[in-house]
C-alpha cells in the first residue's frame, strides 16, 4: 500500500527538503544493495531462481546494464520484469505538466528548460508513485516507430506550429518512460526495421524523430523478454540490437518439485479444496511432460498448464458438491480426467505423435500419480485391502460421486486402520481428504498390477 506523497511543492520546497537527484540506475542500484543488507528479499513470488537467475539479475543491475531475459513461455519472465518495479524509489519528483516525467533539476525539453529558468524556485512540482514509473509494451508484428519512439503530430501542427517546432512532435512509450522502466515482451516479434529505431536509445541514450534535430539524453532502463526459439520461428533479434544488451539471461522452469508446487499454490485461484498431494500429482505430470521425447520442448510446458490444471480440478469438485449436496468441494484424483481433457491444447507434441495425444498425456499421469504414492503411502501394508478385492469385493468411484458414498461403499477390514494410516500419511482429515487419499492408494495398487480397474461412463470401479 503506497504512503502519502511528500509534501513538497515547488523545486525551492524541494530543495529545503535536501533531495538529492540521482540517475535512474543509481536510484535501482543503491535500493538494491539497501535491501540485501537489510535482509530483504528484492523478489517476493519468485521461486526456483534463487541459486540460477536472480544472482545474474542483480548483478546486471549493479552494473547498470539493460536486460533481455530468455526462456520458453510461462517461466516467470514478465514476473521478473515486473519486480524491478520495486528497486525504484517510492515517490519521486516531476515537473508539473511534464509529458516526458522530467525531474525539477534537469530538465531536457526545450520547452521546460525554457520553464525552469524563467520561474526558478517557483517551478511547481508533483509526485510520481513507482508504479507509474513503469511501462509495458507486447511486441507485435503491427507495432510501429511511432508507438516505441514518436512521431509528429498533425493536430499541432494544424494548430499553427511549424514543422520543425519540437513541440510537434508526439513522443512514444520509450521516451515517456524517461528516469524508468520500459519493458518490451516478446522483442522478437518486432520488425527488424522497428528494432533499429531502438538503437540509439540503448546505446546514446537519445532519440531521433523523422528529419528532427533533437537530442533527448534518456534516463531510461530497457529490459526486455524473448523465446529462444523466436530466433528462428517468428522473428529474432538483430545483432546490434543485442549486442546493446549489457546482460542476456537464460531463464528455466522450476528444478525442484517443492518450487513448482509454490508457483501453483501461488498462483491458482481455487475455487474449492485441492489437497496438496493433488498438487504434488499435478506437478509431477508436469515435469514429466517437461521430460517426454514426445513432446515438442522447444515451445515447452508452461507453469501455466499446472495452474489452469488445479483450477479446473478444483472447479470440478466445486461441481460435484454443488449438484449432489456435499457439505464441502474437495477435489479428489478422480477429477483429475477434467484437468486432462481440458489441458490438452496447451501441449505441444513433436512430429509424428498425432493420434496418440490422449495416450501420452494418460500414460504419464500414471506415471506422476505412481511417483507420488511412492513418495506417500511407501511402506504402508495395503494387503488387506488387496485381499478383500481378490475375495470379490469392488470399490466404486466416479466423478459425481461423494466422499460419503465413496467412504461407505469401502470394504471393512475389521479392525485394520489401513484406512486411518493412509489417510495420515497424505495429512488427510475430512471425509472429501480422506476419500481422495483412499482413491490414491486404489489407483496406486492397479498401476502396481495388484488390483483390476474398469472404467465405463463416469464410473470406474476397482475390482
Amino acid at each position: 500500500m503506497a504512503t502519502q506523497a511528500p509534501s513538497p511543492r515547488t523545486v525551492g520546497e524541494l530543495r529545503e527538503s535536501g533531495h538529492e537527484h540521482t540517475t535512474l540506475r543509481d536510484e535501482l542500484r543503491t535500493n538494491l544493495l539497501a535491501q540485501l543488507r537489510d535482509g530483504v528479499d528484492p523478489w517476493p513470488g519468485l521461486h526456483g531462481f534463487g541459486d540460477t537467475v536472480i544472482p545474474q539479475v542483480e548483478r546486471a543491475i549493479l552494473a547498470g546494464h539493460d536486460i533481455v531475459l530468455l526462456g520458453e513461455r510461462g517461466q516467470g519472465k514478465t514476473r521478473l520484469l515486473r519486480s524491478l518495479v520495486d528497486l525504484l524509489d517510492e515517490w519521486s519528483p516531476v515537473i508539473a505538466g511534464s509529458e516526458l516525467g522530467e525531474h525539477p533539476y534537469d530538465p531536457i525539453t526545450p520547452q521546460w528548460i525554457t520553464a525552469a529558468r524563467a520561474q526558478g524556485d517557483a517551478l511547481p512540482i508533483e509526485w510520481v508513485h513507482r508504479s507509474e514509473r513503469y511501462a509495458e509494451k507486447l511486441a507485435t508484428p503491427d507495432t510501429s516507430v511511432a508507438d516505441l519512439i514518436g512521431d509528429v503530430d498533425p493536430m499541432k501542427v494544424a494548430e499553427g506550429r511549424h514543422l520543425g517546432d519540437p513541440e510537434t512532435i508526439a513522443f512514444g512509450l520509450v521516451p515517456r518512460s524517461h528516469r524508468g522502466i520500459v519493458a518490451i515482451n516478446e522483442l522478437p516479434d518486432l520488425a527488424e526495421r522497428i528494432q533499429v529505431s531502438m538503437l540509439n536509445v540503448m546505446e546514446e541514450r537519445d532519440v531521433q524523430i523523422r528529419g528532427y534535430l533533437l537530442r533527448l539524453p534518456l534516463d531510461v532502463l530497457v529490459v526486455a523478454s524473448a523465446n529462444p526459439e523466436d530466433y528462428t520461428n517468428r522473428g529474432r533479434i538483430i545483432s546490434p540490437l543485442k549486442d546493446r544488451f549489457g546482460a542476456e539471461i537464460r531463464t528455466h522452469y522450476p528444478v525442484a518439485l517443492a518450487d513448482e508446487l509454490a508457483v501453483i499454490r501461488q498462483e491458482a485461484g481455487l475455487v474449492a479444496e485441492v489437497p496438496e498431494v493433488l498438487l504434488e500429482v499435478l506437478a509431477r505430470f508436469t515435469r514429466a511432460l517437461r521430460d517426454s521425447s514426445a513432446v515438442d520442448q522447444r515451445s515447452g510446458v508452461s507453469a501455466r498448464f499446472t495452474i489452469a490444471g488445479a483450477e479446473t480440478v478444483a472447479a470440478a469438485a466445486l461441481h460435484r458438491a454443488t449438484r449432489q449436496g456435499e457439505d464441502e468441494a474437495v477435489a479428489r484424483l478422480v477429477d483429475l480426467d477434467a484437468a486432462v481433457s481440458v489441458l490438452r491444447g496447451k501441449v505441444e507434441f513433436e512430429t509424428g505423435e498425432e493420434g496418440r495425444e490422449s495416450e501420452i498425456l494418460t500414460h504419464l499421469l500414471r506415471t506422476a500419480v505412481a511417483s507420488t504414492v511412492r513418495e506417500h503411502l511407501a511402506g504402508v501394508d495395503l494387503g488387506l485391502l488387496v485381499e478383500a478385492i481378490e475375495d470379490g469385493a469392488t470399490v466404486a468411484t466416479g466423478a459425481q460421486m461423494t466422499a460419503r458414498d465413496f467412504l461407505a461403499g469401502l470394504p471393512r477390514l475389521g479392525e485394520s486402520e489401513v484406512y486411518d494410516e493412509v489417510a495420515a500419511r497424505v495429512g488427510a482429515s475430512t471425509p472429501g481428504e480422506i476419500a481422495g487419499a483412499v482413491e490414491l492408494a486404489l489407483e496406486g495398487l492397479y498401476l502396481a498390477r495388484r488390483i483390476g480397474k474398469d472404467s465405463a461412463g463416469a464410473e470406474t470401479v476397482y475390482g
